[in-house]
């Protein structure tokens, strides 16, 4: 400290230094007895005039001798005096002279020993003195002085404080032996930096941790200038050091706040938008975060108004420690905290709480290594609610272990925002989920649980809904048994998302179920659907605000209807993507159908063409979603599916699989429904067919014709029951169609009897009355088949029956 005091004091600029000064000796009466050259120089007063004279006479101004003799007698009683006093100069002036006086006792007697400098020189000077004084004793900034070695030389009040220390204790010691060596090392290095080019070091912030309290943040900003002597020597360096620790604790949690900001609600998943809450609490403001969401919130579903006293899951966790080593509820656990506990006064009272320490004297039973008591280290505690638009979602906890300061209100004011920005990102979710998957149970009501097992074909079938915020599509597919044994395949997808999509589906859906119903062909199908589409775009109102509702603007659709007997299948499509074929030795190929118009364009004609398909071939149909995707366009798409479809030697239903996943991300942009149908062939042994001419003894010969089949067949207990039927048929063709009646026995899973005439008149079925002779034909018929019907074809109509097979309880 010697040092630092003979630099300032000994400065040049010191006013009262040797060589500056003026010096008078004056003797116990006030007589001059010494006069130094300085005095002569400044004063104008030789020696040889003021020695041996009182100086009241020589150096003072008759005007001012009261005020000086004052200064005299305060000067006698103290022994000395320091003050400003006006002397006469020799040209007749007066001059303010700053003056220090000391009484001075030798061998020969005593002597006042005067020591004087212009007044406006030693004002500065003190004022210099002061601030100086100041900088040392009172000032808030940190101020040490080190010498070249980098060593302390002096500090201030204010470092002291931060090293825990008083100024006195410091000097000798370097900055290494108060603060961790990679924090001191960083500001040595930066001071010899400034001792070797001399350029200051100008508010630069760093950490500045104790060595007695390593794990407590502190940082501080720095600046330094060298210091030289005046002939230039270099004397050491200079250091201000001002605590910033709150200020850029202040400045993090902004940070942290943006960065949340940005993080947090990315998607619109609730375990995901709580994960990320979570993950932005941590390492920045806690050792660990957990987030509890109420049980149906979780679910997606809509909490109840008082939250207090319920179950929460677990939906969250981040630590800075390894989850194995953490006495805390998993993610995914059902938990219900006691009512003393903060988690549970936080949820009932819907106020951010602190629990700056934890006590962990008392754990509730049960709850011995769960995450209620002061485990694991953990010190300190906060618990926020999540509420939104006047919900309460749950809460969020945040622990401090491995940071030694408690958490403080301001650290709970900034999880409140943070909690508050992610309850209604989270309450977004929760409203996104209910809604989805209200959409999603609508359209899987909508569409068919399971296929129905069907002997023309063999089925599989996957369908993905969308995975992105467009929700739900109109994607459906359907297999239908028809007459004849034979099976309509469909596959659609109606424009748009959401619930609206997937209610006009079921209507479409409703709609050919009873179009197949009728028996008609793939492009009077489509053609019934077009209008029923153009007719549903009509019908759309305004929703409840005023504005237009989501509007249908069209379908696509391809119906197929396969024929066991004949291997063909007939296909139609509007505006939907061409179906694949494989054939039974892997050979891919996809079909030039007419394409077709999409359904609600209205008046445009539908095509329909006729394939003949070996027996184990697959026909693939499949909406666009499986081909148009960001990762591909649709011809990439489509070429990837038959690359996928090519691969042989598998099962159907690995084989859908196959295709979901080479085309498929874990969340698609879009619907996507896949049917996969493998054709089967009757048998030649269980189909007969007959052509009989127009003559009265057609009805005679389709019976006989029919008990030989049957018999053949071992059906002989069908035989009376079917060559009634037979009889009737044919004889109706025989009265009111003209022309040859084809007669065909289908034994199927079960006894399908066929009878085609020329006449595109339908039969009706009437109750005859007591007086009719006839009428009474198609009546039986009814009661003695499980199902009959009509079918028309371009030229002339079918009439079909079904009955059960002998054993078969199904109907």
């Amino acid at each position: 400290m010697t040092g630092s005091v003979t630099l300032i004091s000994e400065s040049p600029e010191d006013p009262f230094s040797q060589g500056r000064a003026v010096s008078v000796v004056l003797d116990p009466r006030g007589v001059i007895t010494g006069w130094s050259g300085r005095a002569q120089e400044l004063l104008g007063h030789p020696a040889a005039e003021v020695l041996g004279r009182p100086a009241i006479d020589a150096l003072v101004p008759p005007a001012d001798r009261a005020t000086v003799l004052e200064a005299v007698a305060a000067c006698v009683r103290g022994h000395g005096w320091f003050g400003v006093v006006p002397v006469l100069a020799a040209d007749g002036r007066t001059l303010a002279f700053g003056v220090r006086i000391r009484y001075v006792e030798r061998d020969g007697g005593a002597e006042w020993y005067v020591v004087g400098a212009p007044a406006e020189e030693v004002v500065q000077w003190e004022i210099d003195r002061s601030v100086m004084d100041g900088l040392f004793r009172t000032s808030p900034i940190g101020l040490s002085v080190h010498g070249t070695d980098l060593r302390i030389l002096r500090v201030n009040r204010a470092v002291a404080r931060i090293g825990g220390v008083l100024p006195h204790q410091a000097r000798g010691f370097r900055i290494g032996d108060f603060l961790v060596r990679e924090d001191a090392d960083l500001i040595e290095d930066r001071m010899r930096k400034v001792l070797e080019t001399g350029t200051p070091l100008i508010f630069t912030e760093q950490s500045c941790r104790l060595l007695s309290a390593p794990g407590k943040e502190r940082y501080v900003a720095v600046s330094a200038f060298r210091i030289q002597d005046a002939m230039g020597t270099v004397q050491g360096v200079t250091l201000m050091v001002e605590d910033v620790t709150d200020r850029y604790r202040a400045q993090r949690r902004l940070a942290l706040l943006s960065e949340a900001g940005a993080g947090i609600g990315t998607t619109l998943d609730v375990a995901t938008t709580a994960d990320e809450l979570a993950a932005a609490a941590v390492p920045g403001l806690a050792d660990c975060a957990s987030v509890d969401l109420l049980e149906q919130v979780s679910r997606g579903e809509e909490p109840v108004a008082d939250g207090s006293g319920g179950a929460v899951r677990r939906t969250a966790l981040h630590s800075v420690i390894p989850k194995s080593d953490l006495p805390m509820f998993a993610v995914g656990s059902l938990n219900v905290f006691p009512a003393d506990s903060v988690q549970a006064r936080c949820l009932a009272s819907r106020r951010p709480l602190l629990e700056p320490f934890i006590d962990s004297s008392h754990v509730p039973e049960g709850y011995e290594h769960m995450d209620l008591a002061g485990q694991g280290g953990m010190h300190s505690l906060m618990v926020v609610p999540l509420t939104a638009r006047g919900l309460v979602l749950g809460f969020m906890s945040l622990w401090r272990s491995r940071l030694p300061e408690p958490f403080e209100e301001d650290d709970l004011t900034l999880a409140g925002e943070l909690a508050a920005r992610a309850a209604v990102a989270i309450d977004n979710a929760r409203r996104f989920t209910q809604q989805r998957r209200t959409a999603v149970a609508l359209q899987r009501r909508l569409l068919p649980r399971e296929l129905p097992v069907h002997p023309a074909v063999v089925v599989a079938h996957r369908y993905m809904p969308a995975g992105g915020a467009a929700g739900v599509g109109g994607d459906w597919f359907d297999v239908i048994p028809l007459s004849g044994a034979r099976v309509a395949l469909v596959v659609g997808d109606v424009v748009g998302h959401g619930i609206n999509a997937a209610a006009t589906m079921g209507r479409l859906r409703t709609a050919i179920h009873t179009l197949a119903d009728l028996d008609l062909e793939p492009d009077e199908v489509l053609s019934h659907l077009d209008d029923l589409v153009t007719r549903l775009a009509g019908e759309q109102e305004p929703d409840q605000e005023g504005a237009p509702g989501e509007q249908v603007v069209g379908a696509t659709c391809l119906y197929a209807v396969y024929d066991p007997v004949t291997r063909q299948c007939c296909l139609a499509r509007a505006g939907h993507p061409p179906p694949v074929l494989v054939s039974p030795q892997g050979d891919v190929s996809v079909p030039d159908l007419p394409a077709g118009p999409p359904l609600g364009l209205g008046g445009l004609p539908f095509e329909t063409a006729e394939l003949t398909l070996p027996e184990g071939s697959v026909v693939a149909l499949y909406t666009d979603g499986l081909i148009d995707g960001t990762r591909h366009d649709v011809d990439a798409g489509l070429a990837r599916l038959c690359r996928t479809l090519g691969r042989s030697g598998r099962t159907l239903d690995s084989m859908a699989q196959d295709v979901v996943d080479a085309l498929l991300p874990a969340r698609p942009a879009d619907d996507a429904a896949l049917l996969l149908a493998r054709t089967k062939t009757l048998a030649p042994g269980l189909v007969a067919t007959w052509e009989l001419s127009a003559e009265a003894t057609a009805p005679s010969r389709a019976r006989r014709l029919t008990a030989e089949q049957l018999a053949a067949w071992g059906l002989e207990e069908l035989a009376f029951t079917t060559e009634l039927i037979v009889s009737e048929l044919v004889t109706n063709a025989y009265r009111y169609a003209g022309g040859p009646v084809t007669l065909r026995l289908i034994h199927h899973h079960r006894l399908i009897c066929e009878v085609t005439d020329p006449s595109s008149t339908s039969p009706h079925l009437r109750r005859a009355r007591t007086t009719d002779e006839g009428g009474r034909g198609l009546l039986l018929v009814a009661q003695l088949t499980e199902r009959w019907g009509t079918r028309h074809a371009r030229e002339g109509k079918t009439v079909w029956t079904e009955q059960l097979l002998p054993g078969d309880t199904t109907g």
